[in-house]
């Protein structure tokens, strides 16, 4: 099918995964892809580092909110996440790690996957921008048709055996005003990082991250920030690829992540997640 006849809002998670299984995936980022349904970042480790990463989550619920993983050793997503889905090939692209430097990027994992590889699934915001765009609050990434941009900060996380470091957040330009609402529209989606962690320049100030016109990400693509608009950044999936980077030869192996602003599609539903009471 052509790129200019693919409606991304429309496209079902298992529709989306068949594309990237049949490396069919046309599109730089999953953003506004699949309204409705939970995106999800990946992590996959050797077993002996999955009972501390599980608590590594635990303890830092808003950059890295767990929705589940893999037994040892199955590429079968659980089918509370997924249908008939295999991580090693149903997300568009993965990063590959060893020794904590990045090796490359791939569509499909099945080389790399091992008898004790261990698959994690982590909640994303491109969830809740649906909601936002609802809302008439476009993110600049789904209107540009790029990632969203993301940043290493100075922020140190709750450490949990070999796993420590600090916390990646992503960012989309806002005016001012409207971030009473956006915190409004964001805070029940804690599963996928509820509401922005910081905004505005002090904001960006307390995180350590200088680039002021959103040109400069650490990951993703540059976005624009234009006059009477500030920064506001959330807690970002990508946290656990920038502490693996940050460990050196602690794991040994090949780490496997998801493309940063390339997710997992979830049959799962935001609704399902939602907190309405809050």
């Amino acid at each position: 099918m052509a790129i200019d006849h693919l409606d991304k809002p429309s496209l079902t998670p298992s529709e989306v995964r068949s594309m990237c299984r049949t490396d069919q995936w046309p599109f730089p980022a999953t953003a506004s892809c699949s309204d409705g349904y939970v995106q999800a970042n990946l992590i996959v480790l050797p077993e002996k580092f999955a009972s501390d990463f599980r608590t590594f989550c635990k303890r830092n619920p808003v950059p890295c909110p767990l929705l589940g993983e893999t037994l040892p050793g199955d590429p079968t997503i659980p089918a509370s996440l997924a249908k008939a889905a295999d991580i090693r090939t149903d997300c568009p692209s993965y990063c590959l790690y060893s020794g904590g430097k990045y090796l490359s990027t791939v569509t499909s994992t099945k080389e790399h996957w091992k008898e004790d590889s261990v698959g994690f699934f982590i909640g994303c915001s491109y969830s809740f921008e649906g909601a936002l765009i609802a809302a008439g609050l476009v993110p600049r990434h789904v209107e540009l048709g790029t990632k969203v941009p993301m940043y290493r900060t100075t922020v140190p996380l709750a450490s949990a055996g070999v796993f420590s470091g600090t916390m990646v957040v992503s960012m989309r330009p806002y005016p001012a005003s409207a971030i009473p609402q956006i915190i409004a529209l964001t805070r029940p989606y804690s599963q996928t990082h509820g509401e922005p962690f910081a905004y505005g320049p002090e904001g960006a100030a307390a995180l350590g991250i200088t680039d002021k016109d959103g040109t400069k990400p650490d990951f993703g693509d540059a976005s624009e920030i234009r006059e009477g608009e500030v920064a506001v950044y959330w807690g970002c999936g990508v946290t656990p690829q920038n502490v693996v980077m940050g460990l050196g030869d602690k794991i040994d192996g090949i780490v496997m992540g998801h493309e940063p602003g390339q997710m997992l599609i979830l049959d799962l539903k935001n609704a399902d997640l939602c907190e309405t009471d809050l």
